[in-house]
Parts: C-alpha cells; structure tokens; sequence
C-alpha cells in the first residue's frame, strides 16, 4: 500500500469537512480549516509508518526465504558427509537449528504482511470485505498486540541471562548461545509492529482512505 496515496485520500476528505466545519461555526473558520489539516497530516504519517515497517519485513522475508535453501543445502551436506565421509560436525548442525529459528520467528511477521496465516475462523470468507476487515482489527488490538508484547517481555530474560553469561553451546565444537536466543524476544517485537501497521492499513481502509486487500484463501490441502 502506497502511503503517498493514502494521504491523498485523506487529503479529499478533509476538503470536504473544510466546507461544512466553515458552514456550521461561522465565527471561527482558522480554526476549523487548521484542524483538518493536522489531521490529514497525522493520517500521513501514520500511513508512512505502516508502509516502513512493511518494506521492512518485506526484507526480512526475502532474506527468511533464501535461509530455507540454505538449510536445505546445508542439511544435505551434513548427511552426505555423515553417511559417505564419516564426517560429522556439531556447529554445521546447530547452524540449521539456529536458521530454523530465524525462518520461523521473521518469517513470522512476513507472513502476516502478505496475510497468509493459516486461519481458523470459520465464517470469514463468508463475511463482507468491510466485516472482515473489522474483523481483523479487533483480533488484532485485542489479541495478537498483547500477546506478543507479552511474549517479548518474557522471553527478554532469557536472552539477557544468556548475554550475561555469554552463554555456549555444551556440544563439543558448538556455536554461541546468547545471539540466537536474541531472535526471541525481537521475533515477537516484529511481529507486533506488523500487527501496528495492519491496525493502521485497516482503520485507514474502514474509513475509505485507503485500499487493503484483506483477500484470504484457504492453504490448499
């Protein structure tokens, strides 16, 4: 979604409560034109906000998805040496756990991005675009926001006690600790700032400032 276009919606809009503020309050025209306009420039910046934190996780996931082929190659490798060369390695295998890790806790948020997250609502696609996007906002605030916000306060400890103790793998040749427990707590951050940006994308749609697709299919079976 293109903020840019977002605020120009706003931007017609607000022309038209100009015209009836300046209608209704006579006396006081500055004030109702100044207001508005606060407004429409507030409705920018948030719509800015979202779109950031978007091209951000769009990032993330270009970089989760070529995590999966590396995995994928580097798991190959560690069972072709096992099983042809009797060659084993505890850091090559604590790599593909910690990719792993990293392809889960960001893909996270990239997934919501593109709304791909398995649902279990079982009416939704039943519902009108308008119902589930306000469906989708109040699941939101009401559920996803809180509960990663949680999760990222609980899961801080246990990164930070790692990081103090500069913590390491007990296997023999294993990788340091405290840097993949980071992915924890900032997983759940992501994820909460995408769930910002849908709050924002969907209010901003609601209101007829912009346009979501809020389209869902079911994963193929």
């Amino acid at each position: 979604m293109d903020a840019g276009a977002g605020g120009g919606g706003r931007n017609g809009r607000v022309g038209i409560r100009d015209s009836v503020v300046g209608n209704n309050q006579g006396p006081r025209p500055e004030r109702g034109g100044n207001g508005p306009a606060v407004e429409g420039d507030i409705v920018k910046a948030l719509l800015w906000l979202s779109g950031a934190i978007d091209w951000c996780n769009e990032k993330l996931g270009f970089v989760t998805n070529l995590l999966v082929l590396i995995a994928v190659l580097i798991s190959a490798g560690n069972a072709m040496s096992r099983y042809a060369f009797n060659l084993s390695s505890n850091a090559w295998l604590e790599v593909q756990w910690y990719m792993f890790a990293l392809i889960v806790m960001y893909g996270a948020s990239y997934t919501l991005r593109r709304n791909e997250h398995v649902r279990v609502e079982i009416f939704y696609l039943m519902l009108s675009e308008r119902a589930q996007l306000w469906l989708d906002l109040i699941c939101t605030i009401l559920f996803l926001l809180p509960v990663c916000l949680l999760l990222a306060y609980l899961s801080w400890p246990f990164f930070k006690l790692a990081y103090d103790t500069n913590e390491w793998s007990q296997n023999a040749g294993g990788l340091i600790r405290w840097p993949i427990k980071f992915v924890l707590p900032s997983g759940f951050v992501l994820l909460a700032l995408q769930g910002l940006s849908e709050i924002i994308k969907r209010i901003a749609a609601i209101e007829g400032l912009a346009k979501v697709d809020a389209h869902y299919e079911r994963p193929l079976q």
